[in-house]
């Protein structure tokens, strides 16, 4: 087999599988669906599982800056060339966990699952999956030149904090148990009079605290 012969199948990536990122710290890149390296291993090695699969070697919730946690995958695909399987081909893929976002900090059910697909997007690339847009400079975050036009600061306008849903008043009520006073003491240390105003990013820290002082 020609030794580019896989490489030269799988390097193009048709227009309907790419999507340039819109804004955030890869603004201006590509994004390549996963489905099409999933379509595009099958097309040359067969049906998951049977000529080609993966095995996941490791995964851990690591810290990162600002009480961020970032979730890490680490795995081994193989493919099978005839009837030989290939020795195995590494991809290491992150996604977070807890980020900052604007109004706090939110978890992600789903940063397992996203950092095995960035995993395998990046064992893929060792075999030449979508070769041709990373050889394009602007798609690299390695490679991507820095732009020496400073755009000038706007004003951001405050937006209201979100505040807890129906849903998290009730599980709020439950953790109290009946204990009104308790609840209403915590509440007040926080600096609200009633259930309606707290904000979901204290809402967690308060419902401990109720909880904490009811088992007292």
């Amino acid at each position: 087999m020609d030794n580019l012969d896989i490489y030269n199948k799988v390097k193009e990536v048709p227009q309907n599988a790419q999507k340039t990122i819109q804004g955030g710290r890869l603004n201006g890149m590509t994004d390549i669906n996963p489905m099409w390296r999933i379509e595009k291993l099958t097309e040359q090695f067969g049906v998951c599982g049977i000529g080609w699969y993966y095995e996941i070697l490791n995964k851990e919730i690591i810290e990162g800056a600002n009480s961020e946690q970032i979730a890490i995958v680490d795995i081994a695909l193989y493919i099978k060339n005839g009837e030989e399987w290939s020795k195995p081909i590494q991809g290491t893929g992150g996604s977070s966990f807890v980020a900052k976002e604007r109004n706090g900090l939110y978890t992600s059910d789903e940063c397992f699952k996203m950092a095995l697909t960035d995993a395998l997007s990046v064992a893929c690339k060792s075999l030449g999956f979508g070769a041709n847009v990373y050889w394009n400079k602007n798609d690299s975050k390695y490679n991507k030149p820095q732009n020496t036009y400073q755009k000038p600061v706007q004003k951001q306008v405050e937006q209201a904090p979100r505040l807890i849903s129906e849903a998290q008043r009730k599980r709020l009520f439950a953790i109290a148990n009946g204990n009104n006073e308790v609840a209403k003491r915590v509440l007040e240390r926080h600096g609200y009079e009633k259930t309606e105003q707290i904000k979901i990013t204290d809402y967690e820290k308060i419902c401990d605290e109720i909880e904490a002082e009811i088992s007292l």
